[in-house]
């Protein structure tokens, strides 16, 4: 088993908050010295039958904790499913019938695997305690938590103070997500931003039972393609994990550098000295790995675990062969650079004769002209790493095929 400090490197990861994290650090220790994993949760209402890459940042982080040698507790709200989570919500909304929420859940099982080990995790449904509840111990719960208190949630202060209906089952949904915890005498519970005041339900309703309370951890929601609105399939920015390999792969290579780097943290396997390669790369950093192999690194990654290898070095050469036929025509000049450091943008394409000189060069990049490896650019300070080749693109019909080697 890793050291603390090791283990926190990789928990803290991509992480918004962790609550408590000096709490979490002693659970570690004395997992360490004791050798008894932590029991990690997360929650997971089957609200939709299909799952988005917006959806396996907190699988992904699970697996984490999974690799490191912690129970992980992925948890299917059958019963939560049937209130509805009024997170994020301004109305009530549409309960699901247990119909819809068994057949959604088996979806969701089969779909979670394509990331989680399947023999060392615990899926677990919460009807197997609700449903055990009788109406007296429903009602004791509920009394544990005063209206006032559900009032700080913040989807439940704006409808309260826009006199937008509020029904009394959904002050349940709290405390039912809370009580998951005790039932599981969980030590950590994973969730998104938008679920704080859940998480913190939890670890209430455990001091109340004697237990020792949970940290949290929250995640960030995902950005989109579109790299503003959270990932959506109602606004059409998202990334199936169930549609087709070759639509992944070419959705990963539309994202911006800066959404890419976002999605190398949440998504991806790849360990935290690769993510600085990464980091460097997009900041034109000696060293650091160019923009597009990363992203075609990152966009086979998620087909590979989604489908296999096979399928993701089929969308690969799907999609260089579609840009080279859409983008690059097929006789441009190669120009020869030799070098073995990364070079000022409009110092390359100068030397390679697409502008006439820096400035020019200088203004192109500022108006979304200039496109490395069919990547658009808007940094005109941004310096390109020496790689085998790559196209330069200045405006609609200038190109270059750029290719390094070290001086001699």
């Amino acid at each position: 088993m890793k050291s603390v400090q090791e283990q926190m490197a990789i928990i803290r990861r991509g992480a918004v908050e962790i609550l408590v994290e000096n709490e979490l650090e002693e659970k570690l220790k004395k997992s360490v010295e004791t050798g008894v994993p932590l029991k990690v949760k997360a929650g997971f209402d089957p609200t939709a039958p299909d799952l988005h890459v917006g959806h396996t940042v907190l699988i992904q982080k699970l697996k984490q904790f999974q690799d490191l040698g912690h129970e992980v507790n992925f948890l299917i709200g059958d019963f939560t499913g049937m209130i509805g989570d009024p997170t994020g919500k301004n109305e009530t909304r549409k309960a699901l019938t247990r119909e819809e929420v068994l057949e959604n859940a088996e979806t969701y099982k089969e779909q979670v695997f394509k990331i989680l080990d399947p023999a060392r995790t615990k899926v677990v449904f919460n009807s197997r305690w609700m449903a055990q509840m009788s109406a007296a111990d429903l009602i004791g719960l509920a009394a544990r938590y005063t209206v006032a208190r559900m009032l700080e949630r913040d989807d439940f202060h704006k409808r309260f103070a826009g006199q937008q209906p509020i029904a009394i089952h959904e002050f349940l949904y709290p405390l039912v997500q809370g009580y998951d915890s005790v039932a599981l005498q969980a030590d950590v519970e994973l969730g998104g931003t938008d679920q704080k005041f859940n998480l913190l339900v939890g670890r209430e309703l455990q001091k109340q039972e004697g237990q020792a309370p949970q940290c949290v951890l929250t995640m960030p929601l995902l950005e989109g393609l579109d790299g503003v609105n959270k990932m959506s399939k109602s606004l059409g920015n998202y990334i199936g994990i169930t549609e087709p390999p070759k639509e992944i792969f070419g959705k990963v290579m539309s994202v911006s550098d800066d959404l890419m780097l976002r999605y190398y943290e949440l998504l991806s396997d790849i360990d935290l000295a690769g993510l600085q390669q990464v980091r460097d790369g997009i900041e034109g950093k000696a060293g650091g790995a160019h923009p597009m192999d990363s992203k075609k690194a990152l966009a086979r990654e998620l087909v590979a675990r989604f489908y296999d290898q096979d399928a993701a070095t089929r969308a690969e050469e799907e999609f260089v062969q579609q840009f080279k036929k859409k983008e690059v025509p097929d006789d441009i000049p190669e120009v020869l650079v030799q070098t073995g450091e990364p070079v000022w943008i409009c110092k390359l394409m100068t030397d390679a004769g697409l502008t006439a000189s820096n400035g020019e060069a200088r203004r192109l990049v500022k108006q979304g002209a200039v496109k490395l490896d069919g990547e658009k650019l808007s940094n005109a300070d941004h310096e390109v790493a020496p790689v085998a080749e790559l196209i330069l693109q200045a405006g609609k019909r200038r190109f270059a095929r750029i290719k390094f080697s070290e001086k001699k």
